[in-house]
């Protein structure tokens, strides 16, 4: 099965084909560039590489987030279209889960997250299952000085990874100590190739035109519209 994956939901820009048990082809931006201008270029580019053509794809997998709200819908607006044009099945991949791949084998917790402004995550637990990950918990945001105290003792190691590392770092190291360890620079991002591997086993969407991307809150503009609503 080919497999194409497409993550636009963070900093970093990536995709990725899959053809079977190999990945044949992956690009990675690590640049402060607009998502909207370099995407598409980049999966035509890397399926003209790899020599194969749209209709030759028989899956789409896109990161569905949490991230920024501007990249998932860049990301998924791709995803579907491409999708609903060539009639394959569409597939949502959690962020959060392809960037907790890098923990795989970590022996303790592994904290993926990403920062979500005023003292807030969006993060979820994960822990090594030998040469995978296993979910602990689902992705959700939190005020992370809180949950921090709340779960310094819960468990014996964290690996924390992100690549917001350096906004929260000083505050991980003064709560949770010598149990906290970091993640090097080089494994502070997600791989779209993860993001195809996860995919190709997981269940398409049932309606492509339905599938929105999972922001876990609601974005500022909504919620201030709809507290207009009610007044």
């Amino acid at each position: 099965m080919k497999v194409l994956a497409i993550d636009s939901s963070n900093y970093c820009m990536g995709v990725s084909v899959m053809d079977g048990d190999t990945i044949i082809g992956e690009v990675i931006t690590n640049l402060k560039k607009n998502h909207s201008v370099r995407l598409m270029p980049a999966i035509d580019q890397l399926l003209e590489e790899v020599g194969i053509k749209p209709n030759e794809i028989e899956r789409i997998v896109v990161a569905e987030g949490p991230g920024s709200y501007t990249g998932l819908r860049i990301g998924i607006s791709i995803a579907k279209t491409l999708a609903w044009t060539l009639g394959i099945p569409l597939v949502g991949v959690s962020s959060l889960e392809v960037l907790g791949q890098n923990g795989r084998y970590f022996p303790g917790v592994t904290v993926p997250f990403f920062d979500a402004r005023r003292g807030q995550v969006y993060m979820s637990l994960f822990e090594a299952n030998g040469t995978l990950v296993q979910r602990r918990t689902e992705d959700h945001i939190v005020l992370f000085e809180d949950w921090l105290n709340e779960n310094k003792d819960r468990y014996e190691s964290f690996l924390f990874i992100s690549n917001d590392l350096a906004i929260h770092k000083e505050k991980i190291d003064a709560i949770i100590g010598d149990k906290a360890l970091f993640a090097p620079v080089s494994s502070l991002n997600a791989r779209p190739s993860e993001l195809a591997r996860i995919g190709s086993s997981k269940e398409p969407v049932e309606d492509v035109h339905q599938f929105t991307p999972n922001y876990v809150r609601m974005a500022e503009a909504e919620a201030k519209w709809l507290a207009s609503q009610k007044k």
